[in-house]
């Protein structure tokens, strides 16, 4: 035993000498005065002081309560005292007093003013044992002598249980209050319930009493107050008992939840309470102003008991009883200066009136009677309203968001909302500062943010500072998902933050530092590969300046993004931590539509250089794509939808008519389709649909046909300098839209027929071909037009083709149209080759076609784009394999035939000779003034380009072995065909029956060699690169054949294809390439030697 249990038990073994008859068991409630003083003195000295609610004075008073109640628990259950010394913890304290009795227990509640530890204890019971000790309290209370000291007990005891269980407690109280329940759980015998672990700190041990139906709480008291009615006799106490009594009936009869008064309402209420108390704001203690809050919530909230026991109409027959009976004995007639009893009857007669009003009473009662009595109750009550004072506003509230009391989120949101209502600056600035958590909500934290931007242009410049810095460490402190929640707020608030308007110049410089310090740091520090952290740390970085100043942050982003070299992989990967810029923008309203308005205008600061728009292409193409959904591996939406992307980049820049501005747009629109094509695949209608997409075609389409003129225009026209890559690119462009667009058509071509028709006009006065880039479009809606020239060389049928006169296409021109059909599309070219009206039985028709064709194909080939150019050699390869094309060719430099099989190369001869009659004719005094000289660069790639082709299939008919195998290969091969293809099985993809015989193959990489040499001698300058390259790679082929296959030509053979080589090379006129073109072939044939 310790040494304040012995000092304890020593006073209670005093008190009980000087009773009479000495056994404190039998002591009368009149006889506490004489013993009382001493088990309170010994308390006192146990607790060392009166140190009011010092925790271990309140631990040492609910440990005492709890002994002598257990010891009456005890003497009443007869209790097993060799089961109660190894599981009773209160033992060695509880066994060495002597007997008492409910006197004991009440008197030292009451002494000790202890009735909130009372009632808590009383919650700890099993619900039915509630109203038995309630019960013993209420006979003590009414027994004699009576005092007005009893009456304010019970009335405290039961305001006690309506405020229900604290849940704020010192560790040692809540471990008191665990022992004492697990000893009544034993006493009680409640199987059902286990005893609990006294190390847990939170109470969980019976259900809430408000859900068991037996409980007669409110039933007991009620008449219990009914009962006592005459001995209460102040006017305090009444009011007390009257307010009491108004509340319990409010909250167990209207209340089924929480009423949730507004935050400010709550505010003035508890300013009220304090200024009506007397109390000064500089006194207010956390403590106090919890126990306000207690008491207020107390009222709007649900009864801890359920009124089973009584009804609504015999509960209010007692409270208006006792109204009627109180108003009679007592002057409720106020002062100006209401006492707080008073004040709190007046809102509970209030609240009980407002519930009658708008409730259904049973039949029989008289509702307009208790309406009449709470009515004449009021009016007795009125008194000079008393209005909330500032000070005490700003003290309660800083008091609860300071101390962290209950509400204090709701409380930090109305001080951020009007931060007016502190208005001591550094009282203000601690409490944003040491509170954080507070305000770390969004709402909250906008509506600090508001406050402060309207303070920044009347403060002065140091106030700014500290609270802007206050302000954005809060948000700082938030997690990154919190974070964008804030970000969309402030850009509905003010897309410029803090500096909309005029603010100091130190502000805005300091925020200009510490943007420039913020990218500095992620941009020297970050790299493509960052880890996820990191990207997290830098995502978080740029969210703080960006609060401040979304729109300079957004800015600064998009221009390091496209200015500083190989940042905007890292930029959009920020950017995509940040969906909170999205959120804003996903609405339809173009002017909330930051972030794009920021890229276009950082986009159009200067004029971009090629790696610079590769930068911005790259930045866009990344954010366009969709991103997963945080805590899913679901592609969520894009951080910049497409339709964005069209909306503010793409159709000014082509309105703007500038082949700069075009080149880029038809790159960004590329882009958007792309990514949105595979992001809503099978979903429609499409977002193009919503982009003008008529208007749209329409620009489109005449680009096109400005291309297509390219020929006709002057050399200084700006469609001169289209190059062949943008050209492609708008064909590209075209296509896919139209695709898309024709299914939106589709899907629903009612809505879309007046613009369809729109578009359809329109594109009549552009060249004919450009029709067909819209035939996805027009559907069955229109004829394929073409020119009636193309109907005398291709059986069209008449429902599906019309034709045009056409002044550039009189007679003789169908196979010109024919051979543009075949370039426009792989489908097209199909229906061309399918209904070419043609007979190969007839020599005369094959002829004439084939010369026509190759003046067509002269024609068109400087327009062609490398796809077209594709389309067309596949269109060749057709009709040659077909036997519809006739090409007589002759062998270049070759006095006598060797005994070859050049069959299987029939096709690579004869498009590799046409091409060479084409380019001479292209190249001839009739038609060379047609080109410049980026023209002939041009055909200069495209003949490369089908060069490359021939050699493919040249190449696939003899797979060369690998070198390992070439190593290790020592059957010798014989000079015949046979015997060469014998030696190759042990090399890499044995040559089968179908595979050519090296000699062949060599030759036609010769003849070959001559055709390229003989166009890059007649085009104009000579100095093709792209044939030179070709050149260099046939060599480079038949140098890898002739290591595979060493004995496939002589000693001699070889001499003579060296003088063949280097005489054909003479002719060229750059000596550079010509010496190149030389070391190469000393090289083929060293390495044969």
């Amino acid at each position: 035993m310790d040494k304040d249990s012995a000092v304890l038990q020593g006073a209670f073994v005093v008190a009980e000498k000087l009773c009479a008859p000495p056994l404190l068991s039998c002591i009368q409630k009149a006889e506490w005065s004489k013993v009382g003083h001493i088990i309170l003195e010994a308390l006192g000295q146990v607790c060392r002081a009166d140190c009011g609610n010092d925790p271990t004075t309140v631990n040492w008073r609910k440990r005492l309560i709890c002994v002598v109640w257990l010891k009456l628990l005890c003497k009443d259950l007869g209790e097993d005292i060799e089961t109660s010394w190894r599981e009773n913890p209160f033992f060695c304290l509880q066994n060495g007093l002597p007997d008492v009795n409910s006197v004991i227990l009440f008197e030292l509640v009451k002494s000790m003013d202890a009735a909130d530890t009372f009632a808590s204890l009383l919650f700890c019971f099993p619900p039915a044992q509630i109203c038995v000790e309630l019960e013993r309290m209420t006979r003590h209370v009414r027994s004699e002598p009576k005092s007005q000291h009893d009456m304010h007990f019970f009335l405290k005891v039961w305001w006690e249980l309506w405020k229900g269980r604290d849940q704020i407690k010192a560790v040692a109280d809540e471990n008191t209050e665990v022992m004492f329940t697990n000893q009544l759980l034993r006493l009680f015998k409640c199987p059902s319930l286990s005893p609990i672990s006294p190390k847990r700190v939170k109470l969980e041990i019976f259900n809430s009493p408000a859900s068991l139906p037996h409980s007669g709480v409110l039933n007991l008291l009620l008449y219990a107050l009914q009962d006592m009615k005459e001995d209460i006799t102040s006017t305090e106490l009444c009011c007390q008992a009257l307010s009491l009594s108004l509340d319990a009936f409010y909250t167990s009869f209207f209340l089924d939840q929480e009423v949730l008064l507004p935050t400010r309402e709550k505010m003035c209420l508890l300013s009220q309470v304090f200024a009506i108390k007397g109390i000064h704001p500089d006194e207010l203690s956390p403590e106090l102003v919890r126990e306000a809050q207690r008491d207020l919530y107390a009222s709007y909230t649900p009864a801890p008991f359920k009124a089973s026991s009584i009804t609504l109409s015999e509960a209010l027959k007692i409270v208006t009883d006792l109204a009627l009976f109180w108003q009679t004995k007592t002057d409720f007639a106020s002062s100006s200066s209401p006492s707080y009893s008073a004040f709190q009857l007046n809102l509970s007669a209030q609240r009980v009136l407002t519930a009658l009003l708008n409730t259904e009473m049973p039949e029989g009662e008289d509702k307009d009677s208790f309406l009449g009595i709470l009515r004449g109750l009021l009016k007795t009550l009125v008194f000079t309203s008393t209005a909330s004072r500032p000070d005490f506003n700003a003290k309660v509230t800083t008091t609860i968001i300071i101390n962290h009391l209950k509400d204090c989120e709701n409380f930090a949101a109305l001080f951020a909302s009007d931060i007016s209502l502190v208005p001591d600056f550094d009282c203000l600035l601690d409490c944003l500062e040491k509170n954080q958590k507070a305000f770390q909500q969004c709402t909250t934290l906008i509506s600090l943010s508001s406050c402060v931007i309207s303070k920044l242009h009347s403060a002065d410049v140091r106030q700014c500072k500290k609270l802007l810095k206050a302000t954005v460490d809060i948000f700082s402190a938030l997690s990154l998902e919190e974070k964008n929640k804030a970000l969309t707020a402030m850009l509905t608030l003010s897309k410029t933050g803090f500096f909309g308007c005029s603010v100091p110049s130190t502000l805005s410089e300091g925020f200009e530092k510490e943007l420039n310090m913020t990218f500095n740091c992620i941009i020297q520090g970050g790299s493509r590969g960052a880890s996820q952290g990191n990207l997290n740390t830098a995502a978080s970085l740029v969210a703080r300046v960006a609060f401040q100043n979304p729109e300079a942050t957004l800015k600064y982003c998009c221009h390091s993004a496209i200015f500083n070299k190989g940042t905007f992989h890292l930029m959009a990967e920020i950017l995509q931590q940040l969906p909170g810029f999205k959120d804003v923008r996903e609405r339809n309203d173009d002017e909330s539509d930051v972030f794009s308005k920021c890229l276009q205008e950082v986009a159009a600061t200067k004029c971009l250089s090629a790696n610079e728009i590769e930068q911005l292409l790259g930045f866009v193409g990344l954010l366009m794509m969709p991103i997963a959904a945080v805590g899913t591996e679901k592609k969520g939406q894009s951080f910049l939808p497409p339709h964005k992307v069209v909306h503010t980049l793409v159709l000014p820049k082509l309105s703007a008519g500038g082949l700069s501005d075009i080149q880029l747009s038809l790159q960004l629109l590329r882009a958007a389709l792309s990514v949105c094509v595979q992001e809503a695949e099978g979903s429609y209608p499409h977002w193009v649909m919503d982009c003008s997409p008529f208007p749209l075609l329409y620009i489109l389409a005449q680009l096109h046909n400005q291309a297509l003129r390219c020929r006709q225009e002057p050399p200084g026209s700006a469609v001169h300098g289209w190059s062949m890559d943008t050209k492609e690119l708008l064909m590209s462009v075209l296509t896919t839209l139209g695709q898309l667009v024709g299914v939106g058509v589709a899907a629903n071509p009612s809505c879309w027929s007046r613009a369809l028709f729109w578009l359809y006009n329109k594109v009549e006065k552009l060249d004919w071909t450009v029709g067909f880039y819209l035939k996805p479009v027009w559907g069955e809606h229109f004829k394929n037009e073409v020119p009636s020239s193309l109907l005398a060389v291709c059986d069209l049928p008449e429902q599906e083709w019309s034709g045009l006169d056409l002044p550039a296409y009189g007679p003789g021109t169908g196979l010109l149209a024919w051979i543009e059909c075949c370039s426009i599309s792989d489908f097209l070219q199909s229906v061309m080759l399918s209904c070419l009206s043609l007979e190969k039985n007839k020599p005369g028709q094959i002829s004439m076609f084939s010369k026509g064709l190759m003046v067509a194909l002269t024609q068109v080939l400087p327009s062609c784009s490398v796809s077209q150019w594709s389309r067309l050699l596949r269109a060749l390869k057709e009709l040659i394999t077909s036997a519809r094309l006739h090409v007589p060719f002759s062998l270049e430099y070759v006095d006598f035939l060797p005994l070859l099989d050049l069959r299987r190369f029939s096709c690579e001869l004869c498009m590799s000779v046409l091409l060479l009659r084409v380019l001479q004719l292209l190249c001839g005094s009739s038609c060379s003034h047609w080109l410049l000289s980026e023209g002939w660069a041009h055909v200069g790639r495209l003949y490369a380009h089908a060069v490359r082709e021939i050699l493919s299939s040249v190449g696939a008919k003899l797979p060369l072995p690998s070198s390992a195998a070439l190593a290790t290969s020592t059957t010798p091969a014989s000079s015949e065909c046979s015997s060469t293809i014998q030696s190759a099985d042990t090399f890499r993809g044995a040559v089968d029956k179908d595979t050519a015989p090296c000699q062949e193959v060599l030759f036609v990489l010769r003849q070959l060699y001559c055709h390229i040499q003989h166009i890059q001698v007649m085009m104009p300058g000579g100095q093709s690169e792209p044939l030179f390259l070709s050149s260099l790679n046939l060599l480079s082929q038949y140098e890898a054949i002739m290591h595979a296959f060493p004995d496939s030509c002589t000693a001699v053979e070889n001499d003579d294809n060296r003088h063949f080589f280097s005489t054909i090379t003479d002719n060229l006129q750059s000596k550079v390439m010509k010496a190149v073109l030389h070391q190469k072939i000393a090289q083929l044939v060293s390495s044969t030697a």
